[in-house]
């Protein structure tokens, strides 16, 4: 693969910050509609920084987009593994590799192929686990996996939340205070799966990372100092603090035994729902103003809570926004 047709692992003069992007993207060089020129512009026209090329079982779109990274467009390399049992992302992985896909939960395989993405620095996202349709639904265990993909979106569904969401959701929810008891809990993530025209983005995931490059975006990803989104109209803060000790997203607060106050700032969603969840569950829900902007807050400690994360919902009831949990010690 000519080296000047792979995308940059970094793009230039992008330091510290909040960065928007889809790790899930289809073109026609798997069973998508649109080509990587045309995924491209449509990532750029909704306010994305980064997306991942995630062909089906396949590297053929690697060399695809080198022409595209002017835009000011990071492009991560990775591959969508459809196996008998369940579909992952492979995210980060090397030009031209293609990690291996035919098996199943029986085989016992699934750890080797999970090492090779990691063996060169990339990450392994268990992909809309209960996807209803043959080989959709996730059969492996999570171990060994860096990442859940909670949101999956518009593919196959006329709604930008469903059930299969819900259920993936309340699965990765249900765990976390497990997880983190244990000292290794998964991040959750939202891609759009897009395949056709106007799905880009719905959803994506907010990261926090160093800078925007592939090992920065990963390692953000990674560690959970992210968010996710429905929409680039919708802006999110979400802190915990203990006397004059604050943290963000995906962060550990050392609380000293003190009180917390756990914040939620949303902009962009009318008549929000806002719940807060722990290892307790639903603790508390506020709703916000009409006018699309406004802060709920609600204060634990670390005895009553391992972790608080949140939810926004619109007044239908689909999701808007949710986060990963900031951990209380």
């Amino acid at each position: 693969m000519p080296p000047a047709n792979v995308p940059p692992a970094r793009a230039e003069g992008r330091g510290r910050g909040w960065y928007r992007g889809d790790c899930h993207v289809h073109s026609v060089l798997s069973d998508g509609e649109l080509t990587p020129d045309q995924l491209a512009t449509a990532a750029s026209a909704a306010g994305l920084d980064f997306i991942a090329t995630t062909e089906h079982n396949s590297a053929d779109a690697h060399g695809a987009w080198g022409s595209h990274c002017a835009r000011d467009l990071l492009v991560v390399l990775g591959e969508e593994v459809t196996t008998k049992t369940g579909h992952w992302l492979a995210l980060g992985i090397g030009p031209g590799q293609v990690v291996g896909w035919e098996y199943g939960v029986r085989e016992g395989l699934i750890d080797k192929y999970v090492a090779q993405v990691h063996d060169v620095g990339g990450i392994c996202v268990a992909a809309h686990p209960h996807a209803p349709y043959p080989s959709g639904v996730f059969m492996y265990p999570y171990q060994g996996f860096d990442v859940v993909e909670v949101w999956n979106g518009l593919w196959a569904s006329d709604l930008p939340w469903n059930a299969d969401n819900e259920a993936a959701l309340a699965e990765w929810g249900r765990n976390l205070g497990a997880d983190i008891h244990q000292g290794r809990w998964r991040p959750a993530m939202g891609n759009s799966d897009t395949h056709l025209q106007g799905q880009i983005g719905i959803p994506h995931t907010v990261v926090l990372a160093e800078e925007l490059s592939t090992e920065a975006i990963l390692a953000g990803i990674r560690a959970g100092r992210s968010w996710i989104a429905g929409s680039t109209a919708t802006e999110l803060s979400f802190t915990a603090t203990a006397a004059d000790r604050g943290v963000g997203v995906g962060e550990r607060l050392e609380t000293l035994g003190e009180q917390v106050a756990v914040r939620a700032h949303i902009r962009g969603v009318s008549s929000a729902t806002v719940s807060f969840h722990t290892d307790r569950g639903k603790v508390h829900r506020q709703t916000l103003p009409n006018h699309g902007s406004g802060t709920a807050e609600w204060h634990t400690t670390a005895e009553e809570s391992t972790f608080v994360r949140i939810e926004v919902r619109h007044p239908n009831g689909h999701m808007a926004a949710l986060t990963n949990p900031i951990t209380l010690n």
